[in-house]
């Protein structure tokens, strides 16, 4: 479908008076239009586009009016819109079945890839006096090394895993099978079918074969107190599932249950890892040196300061 850059502009200008008296940032107006009408960040914010003689649209103009709407009246994030989110450095598939993929929690994966290197240098200074052996590999991961995602939604945190740990597999869980058919097409789309293994069911549950045998498990789970679900913004309270939201009276049933069954499926020295709210971290980390099978609990805040991961390795 084309249009005219003049045509686009003149529907743009409206648009974005429209944001300012709904009070929705224009920038996610550039957002939907790098999407769906191919143009970059300059050309929007030198509106250069408007001298093209014709911009391919991937829908009509009128079509992209009424998504428009549909942000403003109805609250719908602009990635369900889009159908696209931007992680890391991925474009993800999304659906209203999964949970939108936030930046804060990109950091997952780095404390990851730290945990694994603060691991094998322990291991190396434990190995100084004798010939190093397996889990010690070229690229310094675990040879054969078992990554776990929990609760994982639109596959965001696997495929980040199976990027940036190249020599693991993972396997990533989720009890939605809506949310395992965005995943698995993540997955496939981005080139790490053969890398990730997807299974449907609660928490470790579907992976009892690898019990022992895990040297990470990550979880971006449930975390916000129930009665704090309803207070949430329109865009999350009508749009994102409550499921991946709801973490019970506290906000820490899932990370608690967690806590207490993951020494069952880690290796000695395997990293457990998780996102948690605002506020929920002294109470994660006297979990985690309460319960026994965990050392190095550490806690880590996101770009904004906020205490907000949660690492420890298992005994």
């Amino acid at each position: 479908m084309f249009v005219s850059g003049l045509e686009l502009w003149q529907w743009v200008n409206q648009a974005k008076a429209m944001a300012i008296a709904s009070d929705i940032p224009q920038t996610e107006l550039d957002w939907l239009l790098q999407e769906l009408a191919g143009l970059d960040k300059l050309a929007l914010r030198l509106e250069s586009f408007k001298d093209l003689p014709k911009i391919e649209l991937k829908l009509p103009l009128s079509e992209l009016a009424q998504l428009w709407e549909r942000r403003l009246q109805e609250r719908v994030p602009v990635q369900y819109l889009t159908g696209v989110a931007h992680w890391r450095n991925f474009s993800l598939k999304v659906t209203p079945a999964v949970l939108i993929p936030r930046p804060e929690t990109e950091l997952l994966i780095d404390l990851a890839v730290d945990a694994v290197k603060s691991r094998l240098e322990a291991e190396n200074i434990n190995q100084k006096s004798t010939p190093p052996n397996p889990p010690l590999v070229r690229g310094g991961e675990f040879a054969k090394s078992h990554w776990v995602d929990l609760g994982t939604g639109s596959g965001a945190i696997a495929i980040g895993l199976a990027s940036a740990l190249t020599n693991a597999t993972v396997h990533a869980v989720d009890c939605s099978s809506e949310a395992l058919a965005v995943a698995r097409l993540n997955a496939e789309n981005l080139g790490f079918g053969s890398r990730v293994n997807f299974y449907q069911g609660l928490w470790w549950e579907p992976l009892e074969f690898l019990k022992g045998k895990v040297s990470g498990m990550v979880s971006n789970p449930p975390y916000i107190p129930s009665s704090a679900v309803l207070t949430l913004q329109p865009e999350v309270l009508k749009h994102e599932p409550h499921l991946a939201l709801d973490g019970g009276f506290d906000g820490l049933d899932c990370i608690r249950h967690l806590v207490e069954t993951a020494p069952d499926y880690l290796e000695s020295g395997g990293v457990w890892l998780v996102e948690m709210m605002a506020g929920q971290a002294e109470q994660v980390a006297q979990m985690l040196q309460s319960q026994g099978s965990y050392a190095e609990v550490q806690i880590f805040s996101d770009l904004a300061g906020i205490d907000r991961f949660a690492l420890a390795y298992r005994l």
